[in-house]
């Protein structure tokens, strides 16, 4: 199976804020200027989106039908969601620091849940190929995925590895 990873379009936020799950818009001038490219480079495949509109206007833009699936939602940041990662105690980011895979950072998800999530959407995709839109955090655990890694591992090696996905950004796997 080969999937075509899509991850959103900048979204309207200040920079420094953490957003994980906070359902922002994206600018619509910027998604009319990626949305040429984007369709010369994707396949005519099925369309899979999270739910969150950074992804689901794209992801309508790009064609129908569009099989929204929330187990492709960012990771859910609790009461740190848009705060200032400067805001934060640092006493707080320590302890996600200290215990990337199973700390529930500002009481919401742990990235080991949200890679439970990507691991049961990843199974139950049986097609041979798909274009997935979604976020930076769900694309990283897709390629631990494909990697054949138990969930901890997935969380541990997403969180291992500098993000560096771009908005717009398509991140083609292989699975098998």
């Amino acid at each position: 199976m080969r999937l075509y990873l899509v991850r959103h379009l900048p979204p309207l936020a200040d920079a420094g804020v953490c957003y994980g799950r906070t359902d922002l818009a994206t600018d619509p001038a910027a998604q009319a200027l990626a949305l040429p490219a984007l369709r010369a480079a994707l396949p005519a495949a099925p369309i899979y989106s999270s739910p969150l509109q950074r992804c689901a206007v794209l992801a309508n833009a790009l064609g129908s039908p569009v099989s929204f699936d929330a187990r492709l939602a960012e990771l859910d940041f609790g009461a740190w969601e848009m705060q200032r990662w400067d805001a934060i105690p640092r006493a707080e980011i320590d302890a996600w620091a200290a215990d990337v895979a199973f700390y529930r950072p500002g009481g919401g998800e742990s990235v080991a849940d949200m890679a439970a999530r990507i691991a049961g959407f990843c199974a139950d995709v049986a097609v041979p190929e798909a274009i997935v839109i979604c976020h930076a955090g769900a694309i990283r655990l897709c390629m631990a995925h494909r990697d054949g890694l138990t969930v901890p591992q997935m969380a541990r090696a997403a969180a291992a590895h500098p993000h560096s996905i771009g908005y717009g950004e398509i991140v083609i796997l292989d699975c098998v």
